[in-house]
C-alpha cells in the first residue's frame, strides 16, 4: 500500500505543465572562446527532450547549468521561476537529477546499494535512512525492471542493464526532471533503443521529465517530444518534435544532405505516446 501512495503522489507532484527552466543572457567562456551564448531559452520539465548537436556545439554545457553543477559566466538560470543558483546543492538535487556521460566509479557496489545514493538528497535528520526512502529504492528498481539485480554487482551487468541500474538511481532521488548527458553513447543500437523507450515510458507514465543529450537523429526523431538545437554554442532551433520533420533544419544543424523517409513499418507502440506525428527516419543522401 505504502508503495501506491508514494506512486500517486510522485505522479501528481511531476505533472505541472506549467513547470520549466527559463535561461537568459547565458554566457560561457573557456580559454577566450565563447563555448556557449544562449539569449533566451525555455525547456519544459514534463517533456522527453533531447538535446541535439554536433560535438563542441555546447550541450553538455548546457546539460551542467540546468543541473546546477556549473554556474555560467554569465546569465540567470530559473527552474519554476527560481534562481537555480540562489539554492543549496540539497535543494538543485531534490529538483534536478543528473547523469553524466562518464559515469562515477561503482566498484563494489550492488546495484540496490547504487540505487539507495539517490536517496541522499532527501535523507532526514542525521541522515537517518527511513521506511519511504526503502520503497523509494524499491519503486525505482521496479519500474525499470531491474529489481532481479538488486543484489548483483553493478560492474557484473551489461551495458544496456547496467544503463537501466543508473536510471532507477535517478528516479530514487523523485527529483521531478532527470537530466542524462549522452546515456546511448556507450551502448549497441538495441540498447540504445532500449534505453530511450524506456525514458519514453517513465516520462509518460509518471510524468516525470526527461532531458537528454544524444546524437542519433533517429532515435530523436522516434521519441522526442521537445527538442533543443545547438549549434556552434547557440540555439538554432527549439520546440515541439515537429521541427525535426523539416529537411531544412536537419541539414542546417547537421551540415549534411539529411533526406527524411516515412518509416516502412512503423512500430505499434508508436501511436500510443504523446504524439501523433508521421514516423520519419532520416538518412544521409551524397
Amino acid at each position: 500500500m505504502r508503495h501506491r501512495t508514494v506512486e500517486r503522489i510522485h505522479k501528481h507532484h511531476f505533472s505541472n505543465v506549467l513547470a520549466m527552466y527559463e535561461l537568459n543572457g547565458i554566457r560561457m567562456v573557456r580559454n577566450d572562446r565563447t563555448i556557449l551564448s544562449i539569449d533566451h531559452l525555455e525547456i519544459p520539465t514534463h517533456e522527453l527532450t533531447l538535446i541535439l548537436g554536433h560535438n563542441g556545439s555546447g550541450k553538455s554545457t548546457l546539460a551542467s547549468i540546468i543541473s546546477g553543477l556549473v554556474k555560467p559566466d554569465a546569465g540567470t538560470t530559473k527552474l519554476e521561476g527560481c534562481d537555480l543558483f540562489t539554492l543549496s546543492e540539497r535543494e538543485r538535487a531534490q529538483r534536478a537529477a543528473f547523469l553524466p556521460q562518464k559515469l562515477p566509479a561503482s566498484e563494489g557496489l550492488t546495484c540496490r546499494e547504487l540505487v539507495r545514493l539517490g536517496r541522499f538528497p532527501w535523507r532526514g535528520l542525521f541522515g537517518r535512512w527511513r521506511a519511504e526512502d526503502e520503497a523509494a529504492v524499491d519503486e525505482a528498481l521496479a519500474a525499470t525492471g531491474s529489481a532481479q539485480y538488486a543484489q548483483s554487482y553493478v560492474d557484473d551487468l551489461s551495458g544496456g542493464e547496467r544503463q537501466r541500474v543508473w536510471i532507477s538511481m535517478l528516479l530514487a532521488q523523485a527529483s521531478p526532471v532527470m537530466i542524462l548527458d549522452e546515456p546511448t553513447s556507450a551502448l549497441d543500437v538495441r540498447h540504445q533503443y532500449g534505453t530511450l523507450a524506456l525514458l519514453e515510458r517513465l516520462n509518460r507514465e509518471t510524468g516525470r521529465g526527461v532531458i537528454a543529450i544524444i546524437h542519433d537523429i533517429n532515435l530523436a526523431l522516434r521519441f522526442a517530444t521537445h527538442i533543443v538545437a545547438l549549434k556552434d554554442g547557440k540555439v538554432l532551433f527549439s520546440g515541439g518534435a515537429e521541427l525535426l520533420h523539416s529537411e531544412e533544419n536537419l541539414r542546417t544543424l547537421f551540415e549534411a544532405p539529411v533526406k527524411l523517409m516515412l518509416h516502412p513499418d512503423p512500430p505499434v507502440a508508436y501511436t500510443g505516446g504523446k504524439k501523433q506525428l508521421p514516423l520519419d527516419v532520416a538518412v544521409v543522401c551524397e
